[in-house]
């Protein structure tokens, strides 16, 4: 059985929609522990970033994952890693990860989701119509 014929039959068997996916097949957003226990690996060696990072135009930041414990169905845990910083390793030994349950994590590095808005500088604000 070739590869191409594989995926069709996958394809055939599941839901077309991704709200009707089980939620461990759905590619959405959730707490770090809900994103990590999706994987094969529990999450070991996967980069996960918070959306709002994307949002804010934080370009590629990320932990990668180390270690994670599961509890509640993979709803809750603990989880550690490396943090990288715009490119640039913040962490070099294992820490916890904090924030995983206050904000929604997605797989991947932070990506810039609009346009960079330009520095605006001192001199180049209009001081509004004038008052003569």
């Amino acid at each position: 059985m070739s590869v191409t014929s594989v995926a069709n039959t996958i394809k055939r068997l599941l839901p077309v929609k991704a709200s009707e996916l089980p939620p461990i097949l759905r590619p959405t957003t959730g707490n770090l522990y809900e994103v990590l226990s999706r994987t094969p690996s529990g999450g070991v060696g996967t980069k996960v970033h918070q959306v709002r990072w994307s949002n804010k135009n934080i370009v590629d930041s990320y932990w990668v994952v180390t270690r994670s414990q599961f509890k509640c169905e993979g709803k809750h845990g603990k989880a550690w890693g490396r943090l990288y910083w715009k490119g640039k390793l913040v962490s070099p030994r294992d820490e916890r990860i904090r924030g995983a349950l206050k904000y929604s994590w997605t797989e991947g590095q932070s990506k810039a989701l609009g346009p960079k808005l330009p520095p605006t500088s001192p001199e180049g604000q209009s001081k509004g119509p004038s008052q003569d």
